[in-house]
């Protein structure tokens, strides 16, 4: 047990991952289709599904998703608020949020056109034959009138109880100008959800000490459960994507983060592991925000008061992973159902998904009713959504793992062009070892 703890939490989180994986195939072969298996243990037998799969690894991943989503209201509200009333400068906040936009959606656009690329060399839908039942319901989708409307709640508690991230965002803004205007007795609450702040991180680094746990649950359930006759069936398919994703992670994120910052993206990949880990793992970008934020500030070196800005917002409105997603599987179900598409088609089809990343954020189910957007836009067939939907769980923990690397990216470039990154910090390769010590602290 003492060697255990005695590892960094990355490494017992990949342990984890792996073993859960190992114990997924292992009962996926034992199942083989059927309903359920018994080990016989003497006096009774234990049924492998009911008791393990839908049992213990249900309920113990899901506890771990829960503890996790448990802290991102908390954190991004007290955050913001104590980075917003520290701003000196009222000016900035309208700074950041137009850099930190206008980043994300030009890294959204690159991710859609590279899928497409990608799609068009490679043909993935060549060869593919159309189920005989396909069918989606596809939502509709909100207007962008629509949704700049719903980002300013009219009970700021009921939109923490919901979870609606863009209007917790618009009132933690709101919340910490007045406090940086209110004289003494803004002083007097800023000391009190300072002190908040610190109580909220202390619980992130208490939780993540499950994380092994939650991520054995997790990937030992999946694996159990996962479809591998449909995921070879559209193997073309996911390999696109998959590499579409790595080709945007490696390449267009740190070309982005050098040009525009000149910082070493060896150095940014590297602290951004374990982050990723978490990202893949629980296929959630708001899940993953309490870790995502900690990496930035104290692994990158990037100033609360930007980082509380741009990862809450990055994790409701970056969707590069759900961009690639969707060039790919335009192509695909554009080459299975026989249709030409045209240059001024895939042209809508880059301008759609990037709009709809913003016209869409804080709606749930949001990857798919932004495919369907994409699709009605170039007169694609909605059903064809059902011919991809089984095998996207998987590719979904890959395209979150993508999605938190470009909000620390975006995050990083802010920072610097405004001041606020600790190059020391973001340089000393101690800084990520440091934060892995303070976590296995907390176990002793």
């Amino acid at each position: 047990m003492s060697k255990i703890r005695s590892m960094s939490l990355t490494t017992r989180i990949m342990i984890g991952m792996g073993l859960g994986v190992i114990v997924g195939f292992i009962f996926q072969a034992i199942l083989a289709g059927e309903d359920d298996y018994l080990i016989p243990l003497g006096l009774f037998s234990l049924p492998i599904k009911a008791f393990f799969v839908d049992g213990i690894f249900h309920v113990g991943g899901q506890i771990f998703i829960a503890s996790l989503k448990m802290l991102v209201v908390p954190l991004v509200f007290v955050s913001l608020v104590c980075g917003t009333c520290s701003l000196s400068d009222p000016k900035k906040l309208g700074r950041l949020g137009g850099k930190s936009i206008s980043l994300y959606l030009l890294t959204t656009a690159i991710a859609i056109t590279v899928a497409i690329s990608l799609a068009l060399l490679f043909n993935p839908g060549e060869g593919i034959s159309l189920p005989s039942q396909a069918s989606y319901d596809a939502k509709e989708a909100p207007t962008l009138a629509r949704v700049i409307i719903d980002m300013f709640p009219t009970n700021p508690f009921e939109a923490m109880a919901k979870g609606n991230m863009l209007q917790v965002i618009v009132f933690a803004l709101l919340f910490g100008i007045a406090m940086a205007l209110s004289g003494q007795a803004g002083k007097r609450v800023t000391a009190v959800f300072e002190d908040l702040n610190t109580v909220i991180l202390k619980l992130v680094t208490l939780l993540m000490n499950i994380a092994p746990y939650g991520v054995f649950f997790l990937m030992a359930k999946l694996f159990t459960t996962i479809e591998l006759d449909l995921i070879v069936s559209l193997a073309k398919y996911f390999f696109v994507v998959v590499l579409a994703l790595l080709l945007h992670a490696f390449v267009n994120y740190t070309l982005l983060l050098k040009l525009l910052t000149g910082l070493s993206p060896a150095i940014f990949l590297a602290k951004m592991k374990h982050t990723c880990l978490f990202a893949f793992s629980t296929s959630s970008s708001s899940a993953t925000m309490p870790i995502t934020l900690e990496t930035a500030t104290k692994k990158l070196g990037a100033s609360n008061s930007v980082a509380s800005f741009t990862i809450p917002l990055g994790a409701t409105i970056n969707m590069d992973g759900t961009a690639i997603m969707q060039g790919v599987a335009t192509v695909f179900i554009a080459q299975v159902f026989s249709v030409d598409l045209t240059i001024s088609d895939y042209l809508m089809v880059i301008l759609t998904a990037t709009l709809a990343s913003v016209g869409t954020a804080g709606v749930p189910g949001v990857g798919l009713i932004m495919l369907a957007m994409v699709l009605n836009q170039v007169g694609l067939p909605v059903e064809g959504i059902a011919i991809i939907i089984g095998v996207d769980r998987l590719l979904d923990m890959t395209r979150t793992a993508v999605n938190v690397t470009g909000d620390c990216m975006v995050t990083c470039v802010v920072a610097k062009s405004e001041g606020e990154l600790d190059e020391s910090v973001f340089n000393d390769p101690n800084a990520a070892k440091d934060l892995e010590d303070y976590h296995k602290s907390i176990d002793s």
